[in-house]
């Protein structure tokens, strides 16, 4: 009898449900989170600034590092005597890289993992006011893009500047740059992928979604703008483990207000679909924004976008006790053909017993199958969810594909030469041996 298991578990959801939720502040008035990243400890990190209304300093730049279960490890503070942003940040090796802006000025801060401390800190005048929005680790350190000459400096989303690209070093250290105006206004993600870094963000007044692939020397393998007849922004992006490319923002075109308007392409630029969703709570569509800030890929070939819905009008309608100008977290789930598998919101009412804005700003998955959301609330708010994607049985280095690799890890746990891990018991008889090994070779072949 051959020992097959399933490559893929059993649905084990139906909807996402909260898992737990942890919210903090900084040193000014209100903290407004625009990035979250699931960490490699299994803890999590928030990149945003904290804001003062009272003169002085408005805005810092605003970190936070949390455990795995939300609870406090470390945050800091970046500022000078201007505006500063924290747009992003990912991880690395030895460290986690942060990009913003510092006094209006590009910056990139590096941090140490365990208490935040600052590795190393470069900023740089690139023209006007500018920020780096989202940086890449490639060969040789890293590639930042974002936006110089913002014709609108205060506004944290569309600055109305100039697309803008920077190679650096592994210390931060400026390698060459360029502007990337003639294709896009405002670069807001990169992903470095297959030896070619792949670009998104907005063109000339955020009128469409902006799509680059480009060489490592700087040079451009194409180009596509993707959108309708009217405002289409682009703010999310990501790509799965075959190339596959997914951006997620908001439109005007076609809809009835602000709908969320997610998209997946072939790692050539070319549409596969296109999904414009919005109103989950039944309101007046002419009132209601759904404004759609982060996407994750998911291991079915789908992907799962994170947004924020509300009323920014005088209308106001209540279902019991959920009201329309009272923004929720809004999350929808696509199968690998644009399908909705499912759309859910989340309220500070499911945690809390009194109603105030929660807005849905990023999104990241997690090794459980669920995902961390960084809800903005007037402070940095983690929501940790379940079920969001099947986990895949075997796939031990979390790479979406079972193969060689994860065999290799097996033996190793088996030999106590790497860290326990609980998906390794494939049989689940609460023991990790030559049988799991077995069992996943059993997996691979068929």
């Amino acid at each position: 009898m051959k020992l097959i298991f399933g490559i893929y578990l059993a649905l084990l959801f139906s909807q996402p449900s909260i898992e737990w939720f942890e919210d903090y502040n900084g040193s000014g008035e209100e903290s407004h989170g625009h990035f979250i990243l699931s960490c490699e400890d299994g803890g999590f990190l928030q990149v945003g600034e904290t804001f003062d209304f009272s003169g002085g300093i408005s805005a810092k730049m605003y970190i936070v590092k949390t455990n795995s279960n939300g609870q406090l490890l470390w945050e800091r503070e970046f500022y000078t005597n201007n505006n500063n942003l924290g747009n992003s940040a990912i991880e690395i090796e030895d460290g986690y890289v942060i990009a913003g802006a510092i006094n209006r000025n590009s910056t990139i801060i590096k941090l140490d993992k365990e208490n935040g401390s600052t590795i190393f800190s470069q900023t740089f005048n690139n023209g006007g006011t500018d920020a780096f929005e989202n940086i890449a680790k490639i060969p040789n350190g890293f590639v930042a893009v974002g936006y110089v000459f913002s014709q609108d400096p205060n506004n944290t989303f569309y600055t109305e500047g100039q697309g803008y690209l920077m190679f650096l070093d592994n210390m931060g250290n400026e390698i060459s740059s360029m502007n990337l105006n003639s294709y896009i206004s405002q670069a807001y993600r990169v992903q470095y992928f297959n030896d070619e870094i792949i670009i998104s963000g907005l063109t000339e007044e955020a009128f469409d979604f902006k799509l680059i692939k480009m060489n490592l020397d700087g040079s451009i393998v194409w180009h596509q703008t993707y959108g309708g007849n009217d405002y289409d922004h682009c703010f999310g992006m990501d790509i799965n483990s075959n190339g596959e490319i997914f951006l997620a923002g908001h439109t005007l075109s076609g809809t009835q207000n602000w709908d969320t308007y997610t998209m997946k392409l072939n790692n050539d630029g070319e549409l596969l679909w296109e999904q414009k969703v919005g109103n989950p709570r039944g309101f007046n569509p002419q009132c209601i924004h759904d404004e759609a800030w982060g996407i994750k890929a998911t291991n079915d070939g789908g992907c799962v976008t994170v947004a924020g819905t509300g009323d920014e009008y005088n209308y106001s309608e209540c279902n019991g006790n959920d009201c329309s100008d009272t923004w929720n977290a809004y999350l929808i789930k696509f199968d690998n053909q644009g399908n909705i598998e499912w759309e859910t919101t989340f309220a500070s009412l499911d945690v809390f017993n009194e109603s105030y804005d929660w807005a849905g700003e990023d999104i990241d998955l997690t090794e459980d199958g669920g995902a961390i959301i960084g809800v903005d609330s007037g402070r940095f708010g983690f929501l940790k969810i379940n079920n969001v994607q099947n986990l895949t049985s075997g796939d031990l280095n979390y790479d979406d594909s079972i193969d060689i690799l994860d065999v290799i890890i097996m033996i190793n746990i088996i030999l106590q030469l790497t860290e326990y891990d609980s998906n390794a018991d494939l049989n689940t008889d609460s023991t990790i041996n030559i049988l799991d090994v077995v069992q996943l070779v059993n997996v691979i072949l068929n």
